[in-house]
């Protein structure tokens, strides 16, 4: 069984660089990342303007806290429920609050009466995981405390609830609730019967000035009418942005961006509220309660608290333990070892005891970049030269599904170490690309699916290089593509054909002349062989590749040049093919030695384009003419072309519209 509970654990406090960590992104010199990873990084860091806004307690049944509460109790103000919110303008329609079923304060506003209830939902509550309680369009179910706040708006108490779609590590764990204006409040004050009071109308739907309590105008929405005392024509109005305030007192009457600066600004001058900009990221719990991992190197003493274990200490090393299974104490495995649990302090000497917590393994990834050059090392994290000289990292590639997690912490653990004067860099990664997922028979290829591929076979029946090709010609690189056992011939074939074609040029030892056309095809493809691989477009090079060996072998082209030019951009693709081929070729080093192949730029260029023919703006066909052909040599061409004629036979051109390289458009008279 799956139990919630609190636990006092370690955390960096990586909540005072999120404004840094956000920024950053937007920084094209130090972070150029593919698009979709720092869009999650953003949506992770959520960073959102609002208020932060306390409601009064107004009865308590539990007295002042007893300092049982956990430690971030203290945050908590002791009188008053604290809420953050983006929409202070609704404050007016907050009918009730909910709380979490773990906050700090439901004990101390559950009545004696509702004492059973409350007890038996928190632990419901409890024993569920957090992420079935994320889920949105679920049945919400709750239970009133007995307790009620004081909207600090109207001066009048409102009830507050505990219900476990509230969770204490958004927010601050306790929310105003106004069904008028939110699918989820609303839907929870219909099951339970609470006032549902809209406060917020589309703009010139309700007179300004309208009286406190007044019916708003009917609003259609998405939310089915609830049954009970809300009343069957109160409907929640959710398109917020576009509306002006109704039933708000002196407010009434202001679009809702004015009424949300007006209002926080009145709450902060009552004493009630605050404006703030708040994220949705958390501080980094580093702490695990498993017995592998490195421990966090902190002992306890009764006199001295938490003191840190000496350098001269350090490492804390695991101990060696038969017994190494959690049990449902909740007490780590690791105090059960008493010779390693129970230590001196460093300050006193007197009996202590060891931290039993160990550490995220995202914190040993989140600088692992930094020990990759200096691996020779073992009495420093890492060298201050090799460092200078290799880092950071250039690219970097790997998957979407670390782009809140690891790769966030190593921004934060770089920056850190920045501050801290350890690196002369703040970003570690300065290039970041994701690459795409492989799909299936119709879905994404995982162990869980049971639709993963297994290499060997391939590898045994294809060749590895076959098989190399054949995933990198599967679709864009940051994309992915479809698996399918009948497209792996394709890259075999193209190999055949290589195969053939360097055996041919192996019977040729001069450098026979190569018609135009073919070494302007030779050209291209360098050109685009090589920027293809800089943007990790593996597919686009590896089709160039393919057209280039149709084109040899249709000219029947076996010059030297060309076909060792042809192999050396083989070689990332196919690299045992093409070292084969290379020293088949007579060469006694390795391929990945050679000069990779630069293109011509003059040959590049193609000498004849294609032009768009219209005939009285309307499309007909396209004609191959020479570059930067004048317009009477393309207006000939495009006579002669079939579907050009059928609409300019018999007519005279009246006019002629010529945008060079692209686009001709001939006018004709009209045939009546």
């Amino acid at each position: 069984p799956v139990e919630q509970r609190i636990l006092e654990q370690w955390f960096f406090r990586i909540t005072d660089y999120a404004e840094r960590l956000l920024n950053d992104l937007d920084d094209k010199s130090k972070m150029d990342w593919s698009e979709s990873t720092t869009t999650a990084q953003r949506n992770w860091l959520g960073r959102s303007e609002g208020a932060e806004l306390e409601f009064p307690l107004s009865d308590v049944h539990a007295g002042p806290s007893s300092g049982s509460e956990p430690s971030g109790a203290a945050l908590v103000p002791p009188d008053a429920i604290r809420v953050f919110t983006t929409r202070a303008d609704t404050i007016f329609g907050a009918t009730f609050m909910v709380l979490a079923p773990e906050h700090p304060l439901v004990q101390r506003l559950t009545s004696a009466k509702q004492k059973k209830a409350v007890e038996k939902y928190q632990k419901a509550a409890a024993s569920q995981d957090l992420v079935s309680r994320k889920v949105g369009d679920r049945e919400k179910t709750g239970v009133f405390t007995g307790g009620h706040a004081i909207n600090p708006a109207t001066g009048k108490p409102i009830p507050v609830w505990i219900a476990d779609y509230v969770l204490m590590e958004y927010g601050t764990g306790a929310i105003m609730a106004v069904p008028g204006h939110d699918d989820r409040d609303f839907e929870f004050a219909a099951k339970y019967g609470l006032p549902i009071v809209r406060v917020v109308a589309p703009a010139g739907a309700a007179p300004a000035g309208a009286p406190p309590g007044a019916p708003p105008p009917r609003i259609s929405g998405s939310t089915p009418q609830p049954d009970g005392d809300a009343g069957d024509d109160t409907l929640p109005y959710t398109d917020n942005e576009q509306g002006v305030l109704v039933s708000s007192g002196d407010f009434t009457g202001l679009s809702v961006p004015e009424a949300k600066r007006a209002i926080t600004d009145w709450l902060a001058h009552k004493g009630y509220g605050k404006a703030v900009v708040n994220y949705r990221l958390h501080d980094w719990c580093i702490s695990r309660q498993r017995y592998w991992g490195p421990p966090i190197p902190i002992i306890y003493c009764d006199e001295h608290g938490a003191v840190p274990v000496p350098e001269k200490d350090l490492p804390v090393e695991l101990p060696i333990i038969d017994d190494f299974k959690p049990d449902d104490t909740g007490v780590s495995p690791l105090a059960r070892h008493e010779s390693w649990y129970h230590v001196p302090c460093p300050v006193c000497g007197k009996r202590s005891r060891r931290e039993t917590d160990v550490s995220d393994t995202f914190l040993d990834s989140s600088w692992y970049h930094l020990r990759y050059p200096s691996t020779d090392f073992d009495d420093r994290p890492f060298d201050q030269a090799l460092t200078k000289k290799w880092l950071p990292v250039a690219t970097y590639i790997g998957g979407n599904e670390h782009a809140v997690l690891h790769l966030l912490y190593a921004r934060f653990i770089t920056m850190v170490l920045n501050e801290l004067g350890h690196l002369d860099f703040d970003e570690p990664y300065k290039k970041f690309r994701a690459h795409g997922l492989i799909v299936k028979d119709g879905a994404k290829m995982s162990k869980s699916r049971g639709n993963v591929v297994i290499p060997d076979e391939y590898i045994a029946r294809w060749g590895a290089d076959t098989f190399r090709m054949y995933l990198m010609f599967l679709g864009p690189f940051q994309e992915g593509g479809d698996f399918r056992d009948e497209g792996i011939s394709g890259p075999r074939r193209f190999l055949d054909k290589v195969w053939a074609l360097v055996g041919d040029a192996c019977k040729t030892h001069a450098d026979d002349e190569v018609r135009h056309e073919t070494l302007v095809k030779y050209h291209q493809t360098v050109k685009k062989v090589t920027e293809g691989m800089e943007d990790l477009r593996y597919n686009t090079s590896i089709a160039a590749l393919m057209e280039l060996v149709n084109a040899l072998r249709q000219d029947s082209c076996t010059q030297r040049t060309l076909v060792e030019g042809l192999i050396v951009m083989l070689a990332p693709f196919a690299p045992h093919f093409a070292e084969e081929s290379w020293e088949r070729l007579g060469h006694g080093t390795s391929v990945f030695d050679a000069r990779w192949p630069e293109w011509n730029a003059n040959l590049v260029v193609e000498d004849q384009v294609e032009v768009v023919v219209q005939v009285n703006g309307k499309t007909r066909s396209k004609v191959k003419v020479a570059r930067d052909a004048g317009q009477d040599d393309v207006v000939k061409a495009a006579l002669l072309d079939s579907a050009v004629r059928r609409f300019t036979d018999g007519k005279g051109v009246r006019k002629v519209v010529y945008v060079p390289n692209r686009l001709l458009n001939l006018v004709v008279a009209d045939s009546t």
